[in-house]
């Protein structure tokens, strides 16, 4: 089994908002196409610094991880996100990685998303049974 990647779209969501109430032109609208490692394993979405370069994004904190080996880091948080797979949505406060290292795609933006991942594939995709609209448990 090799490793799973997508491409999303991730955008700036102050200015997906701000488009959205007619202050800003959609096509100013910070976003990027970007390939994502797509890791079951990993708590949230993972940026890195040149993106959040590009999208503008500010940092509003940071928080400490236990990385795969055990080792215990501090990482920055940026101000949310909004990621699009296919027809699925949803927002996020990335975590920011140094330099230009590889993004990663976790579980709690994966869930929220109610995508696939086929590991015989190798393909993250919509679910046969709703691939529509999402579906998630409200209790």
């Amino acid at each position: 089994m090799g490793f799973i990647k997508a491409k999303i779209e991730i955008a700036n969501s102050f200015d997906m908002g701000t488009a959205r109430r007619g202050k800003m032109k959609k096509e100013d609208i910070r976003m990027q196409e970007i390939d994502v490692l797509v890791d079951t394993g990993a708590y949230n979405l993972s940026i890195n610094e040149n993106l959040v370069a590009q999208l503008g994004l500010e940092i509003i904190g940071s928080q400490s991880f236990e990385l795969a080996d055990g080792e215990i880091k501090k990482f920055d948080v940026a101000e949310p996100v909004e990621i699009r797979f296919k027809n699925r949505t949803t927002s996020c406060n990335p975590i920011v990685l140094p330099g230009n290292t590889e993004m990663i795609l976790g579980c709690i933006p994966l869930e929220d998303m109610d995508v696939l991942i086929d590991p015989r594939r190798e393909v993250m995709e919509l679910p046969p049974d709703r691939p529509y609209m999402a579906k998630k448990k409200l209790k």
